[in-house]
């Protein structure tokens, strides 16, 4: 077994989901922590008992260290990944890769340019959930795919009491500048990694979003900016002819489901958030002259056996470690990893798109591949 020495810049909320499962990663071992924040730092580095770094140089001239893990806030990562890229340093960030396409595509040239690999959460896709609905749609067990309904919706977020939310080292939620970069760049990704790798690049895309609910944090200083969209509307053609629809929101009632709709029925699934959610389908039948949906759902299995490591933080039961292990096996085997460079800055891409589109929709026609 290889051993793969990474280190986190970022000690925030999302630290603690990839500290979840890091026992399940024996070839995976942390060399250290940083975070900008000394208080952040002493708290999570001493209640997950972790080396800590005096500075992101000092971090960075760790030459046992292989992989760091970008956890900072988005509007940093262009600026952390890019100096830990010109350190030598393979990269995975958090989602997004960067706040713009030229950004985002500049990380990628350098990581190419000096031979070193980026990648950008999110991995739910390497799951065991999505894996299985590929496999249904691969082997067309309900015809050929016309159509897909794809929902980000986390409830009326604004409404809940975000501001009691602590992480298992007590790091709370950064509502402030979730609200401020927006749900779609946070959370599109989730769905749009799914639907590429079943339906490959996006050609393009045809959006709306707005700021529905600008009054998110009472008297507080506002937002900046305060009109962040915090509702996303996408339809989304393939270049293989398949069509999406995907809705990001955090003021609609909560739904991470996704239904693919097919020539003799429908396959789908409610959470996308569970690694291990049940993946069904369900046959059209006909009865004389109807021809309607069957009551009776069937279960989708995967052929060979997946690994799950159970993970139950609230309404996140993934595995935030799958990005990274992908990560390491390609660096250390010279395969290709699924959450490739060139795959990561096509997810950022299109929700690029889709966060930006604004009320007067138009189409955006994309200029990456993978």
């Amino acid at each position: 077994m290889t051993t793969t020495y990474i280190a986190l810049i970022g000690c925030g909320f999302v630290a603690d989901y990839y500290m979840a499962t890091i026992d399940a990663y024996p070839e995976l071992e942390i060399s250290g922590v940083y975070d900008k924040n000394p208080k952040r730092l002493k708290a999570f580095s001493e209640y997950y008992k972790l080396n800590t770094y005096s500075s992101i140089e000092d971090l960075l001239s760790d030459k046992k260290i292989s992989i760091v893990l970008n956890l900072t806030d988005p509007r940093s990562h262009y600026t952390i990944s890019k100096q830990c890229l010109q350190a030598g340093k393979h990269v995975y960030s958090e989602k997004p890769l960067a706040m713009n396409f030229e950004d985002a595509e500049d990380l990628v040239k350098l990581a190419k340019e000096t031979n070193l690999h980026i990648s950008s959460a999110p991995c739910s896709v390497l799951g065991k959930s999505a894996k299985t609905l590929a496999h249904a749609v691969r082997n067309k067990m309900c015809g050929d795919i016309k159509l897909v309904y794809a929902e980000l919706d986390d409830g009326m977020v604004h409404k809940m009491a975000y501001k009691k939310w602590f992480s298992e080292s007590g790091a709370p939620w950064p509502y402030r500048d979730e609200f401020e970069v927006g749900c779609t760049l946070e959370h599109a990704g989730y769905y749009l990694a799914w639907l590429m790798v079943m339906f490959g690049p996006v050609r393009s895309v045809t959006a709306f979003s707005d700021c529905v609910v600008p009054e998110k944090i009472g008297d507080e200083e506002p937002l900046q900016p305060f009109d962040t969209a915090d509702i996303s509307f996408g339809l989304l053609k393939f270049e293989s002819g398949v069509v999406a629809r995907l809705s990001t929101t955090i003021v609609a009632p909560h739904d991470h489901s996704i239904r693919i709709f097919c020539d003799n029925g429908v396959i789908y699934m409610d959470e996308c958030w569970d690694n291990d959610d049940e993946v069904y389908l369900k046959k059209m039948v006909r009865i004389r002259r109807k021809t309607f949906l069957s009551p009776i759902k069937k279960k989708v299995k995967l052929p060979n056996e997946v690994k799950v490591n159970k993970v139950d933080r609230g309404n996140t039961k993934m595995d935030f470690l799958l990005g990274v292990q992908d990560l390491a096996t390609a660096i250390n085997t010279g395969k290709r990893n699924q959450l490739s460079a060139d795959f990561s800055l096509h997810v950022n891409e299109v929700a690029l798109a889709l966060q930006y589109a604004g009320t007067q929709s138009s189409t955006y026609i994309t200029k990456s591949r993978f």
